[in-house]
Order: structure tokens, then C-alpha cells, then sequence
């Protein structure tokens, strides 16, 4: 078996239509393309969903979004990976005054 570099990837605003309109009891209706998107990641990484909500739920919606056989496992925690794919991350590039200057114009790709 290969190796494969793991990604951690978000699940809302990444692979839902979550537009801020957080509700616990709620996860959005998938995005199009998610399926397919997960489905060649997994092909070459390690696939993690990466979710602050409740893990039992989100493997749920995995489930009936035919995904969950894409991904290893559910996780809250930040475990050691190749790359995070979240909506509200800022790439580090080395640089404090560029990483400031992002945090502040910062705004999520639904706004």
C-alpha cells in the first residue's frame, strides 16, 4: 500500500451550502461537485472531515450524502496533516504584517 498525505477538510462552507446560518440541529444540503471533489481526493490522501459539530451527526450526513467511505474518520482535534481545506483559514506565508493584513480584510467566500 502507498503512502497517502492526509487532508483535513471542513465540513461547512466546504462540502454544504452553509452560509453562516449556523444551527445545531441542522446540516445543510450538500454542495454539487462535493461527491465527486471527495471521491478523486481520496484517490491519492487520507481523507479526515475536520468539524466542530457533533461527530455522530456529521457521519450521518456523510452517510446519506454517500461520502462517508471517503473518509477515515470525524475529528474535531487538529491532527498532524498535509493541508487543512477550511473556508475560514488563512495561509501562514512566513510573514506577520501579510498574515495581519489578511485577518483583517478577511471575509468568507459567501459574503
Amino acid at each position: 500500500m502507498r503512502y497517502k498525505p492526509t487532508i483535513l477538510i471542513d465540513l461547512d462552507g466546504v462540502l454544504n451550502e452553509y452560509k453562516g446560518n449556523y444551527s445545531e440541529d441542522y446540516i445543510p444540503v450538500i454542495k454539487d461537485g462535493a461527491q465527486d471533489f471527495v471521491k478523486e481526493l481520496a484517490q491519492c490522501y487520507k481523507l479526515y472531515l475536520f468539524t466542530t459539530r457533533n461527530p455522530e451527526s456529521a457521519k450521518k450526513w456523510l452517510i446519506e450524502n454517500d461520502m462517508y467511505k471517503y473518509f477515515e474518520d470525524v475529528t474535531n482535534s487538529k491532527i498532524p496533516s498535509y493541508i487543512i481545506l477550511d473556508d475560514r483559514g488563512i495561509c501562514f506565508d512566513g510573514n506577520y504584517q501579510t498574515a495581519l493584513a489578511n485577518i483583517k480584510d478577511f471575509k468568507v467566500w459567501y459574503k
